[in-house]
């Protein structure tokens, strides 16, 4: 059990992941005072780009809604990082930074669907986002990542609802909305993030085999260029909606998400 007495602002925050929700909780910690850093896998599979610290990783630094990541490689240059108000990320698929930056917290955001090593003894406080985790088990507390009425929702006791493989649905789309690729191989982008899409028409490649959108709007989301892809693994996303400014800041479901790990924190050490 943590101890209560610990101070808010000398909380250290390790968020497993680089993605879009791990990106939306790590802006939020980061925006309200905690030091947060993030760990990564070498290529980063994210698909809304513009929206995920793991952009670093490829390019130094990423920009997310005013808050700058930063690609690091030593608890020293991690260090550095806070000391900027830039949030370092780093290439750490084990996480084995923690016996070294000792964290008050860790969460996994990797949104795996399952457990993929994360563990109850990892820090004082360790919160599972999504399916995968039992709190009281694996984790002390589970954030709620489906949509819905329990979306951002702290789980203390149970799991997150198990995944239904159906993407959230946005003006009447589910699973139409997701781009996969058709065939293995290197990925090739067509069209860029933003960028309006019709229904038929190609957003990318894989392996020379088009990847056509089923419906039409904007792209929310896309691979990077000469990332190696698996058949039927998501390359891309369409909003429906066609904003596109949606696809240059944290969703609502992120932000949902954020806040109830920013929720779960509180519970355990602002008592």
């Amino acid at each position: 059990m943590p101890s209560p007495k610990k101070q808010l602002k000398d909380l250290v925050i390790l968020v497993k992941g680089g993605g879009e929700m791990a990106t939306g909780v790590a802006h939020r910690l980061a925006r309200s005072g905690f030091r947060v850093g993030l760990t990564e896998i070498p290529e980063p599979l994210a698909v809304r780009r513009e929206v995920a610290f793991s952009e670093a990783i490829f390019e130094g630094q990423k920009e997310v809604e005013g808050l700058v990541a930063k690609y690091v490689s030593s608890r020293e240059e991690i260090l550095h990082a806070w000391e900027e108000g830039k949030v370092p990320i780093f290439v750490d698929p084990e996480c084995s930074i923690r016996a070294t930056l000792n964290p008050d917290v860790v969460i996994d955001a990797i949104l795996a669907k399952r457990n993929t090593g994360t563990g109850i003894v990892d820090a004082p406080l360790v919160i599972g986002v999504g399916p995968g985790f039992r709190a009281g088990q694996d984790v002390h507390l589970v954030i709620e990542t489906n949509r819905g009425h329990r979306l951002g929702k702290v789980i203390e006791e149970g799991e997150a609802d198990p995944d239904t493989s159906i993407p959230g649905e946005i003006s009447g789309y589910t699973w139409e909305r997701v781009l996969r690729a058709p065939a293995s191989g290197k990925f090739k982008g067509r069209k860029r993030i933003g960028d309006r899409v019709e229904t038929g028409e190609i957003a990318g490649e894989a392996d020379g085999v088009p990847v056509k959108a089923k419906i039409a709007g904007v792209l929310r989301g896309i691979l990077r260029d000469g990332v190696r892809v698996q058949k039927e693994m998501k390359v891309g996303d369409i909003d429906p909606r066609g904003v596109r400014e949606h696809c240059f800041t944290i969703s609502e479901k992120a932000r949902a998400i954020a806040g109830g790990v920013l929720e779960a924190i509180l519970m355990r050490y602002n008592r």
